[in-house]
């Protein structure tokens, strides 16, 4: 059941890859949060009790509703056009994406022969996933989605953490949260200061920034 999840949460990154919808980069980030909750809910045997609740009140509380609530409703408050305007094609996108992952699983075949208490599909893939949320913030124009690449980021860490079996610390788990909801609000306050001011939230705006 655990390789299914893992398989969907890389479909969600390429179907992300395929996709220029602001609106559909939120929903893919609220279907990846309930992916690791359930995730986090079949692994229960490597986890103490109070880490577990922590897990998943992280994952399905905040991942999968408060946060992609709070970017939808950003989205519209500020009226952001639903085209994420990538800088190539889609077509080039889920190409490169794909190159991506297949190198994610050259990965998981070299964890499995050289890192014995490493679970190499959960490592190949969230390797994958961190370096596809780089490609999204690099290849798309608008900010917001700029920012949603790096809570896809965020994901790909959470997995990779899963990876090492019993190793979730609370500490780093409490740190990366508070790391990621410091970028959504302050994502919060930058948006709404550059559309008062630009018509547009592309990145070319913060080149006429002055202080």
């Amino acid at each position: 059941m655990t390789e299914v999840l893992i398989a969907i949460f890389g479909i969600t990154m390429l179907y992300v890859s395929s996709t220029s919808r602001v609106e559909a980069y939120i929903r893919v980030l609220a279907v990846q949060g309930v992916i690791l909750f359930l995730m986090v809910l079949l692994d229960h045997a490597h986890l103490e009790v109070l880490n577990l609740v922590f897990l998943g009140a992280e994952t399905l509380l905040f991942k999968a509703i408060i946060i992609p609530v709070f970017l939808m409703f950003t989205v519209r408050k500020n009226n952001i056009q639903r085209e994420a305007e990538p800088f190539m094609p889609s077509f080039y996108s889920v190409l490169i994406t794909t190159a991506i992952f297949a190198f994610g699983f050259l990965i998981a075949f070299w964890a499995s022969s050289n890192a014995s208490n490493v679970r190499p599909l959960y490592f190949g893939v969230s390797i994958a996933t961190i370096i596809t949320g780089l490609f999204i913030i690099i290849s798309r124009k608008k900010i917001i989605t700029h920012v949603m690449g790096y809570i896809m980021i965020e994901n790909g860490i959470f997995m990779l953490a899963m990876s090492v079996v019993g190793e979730m610390p609370m500490i780093v788990n409490l740190g990366v949260l508070l790391d990621l909801f410091a970028a959504i609000y302050l994502l919060g306050l930058f948006v709404t200061k550059i559309n008062s001011t630009f018509d547009e939230l592309h990145i070319d705006s913060l080149t006429n920034l002055r202080d």
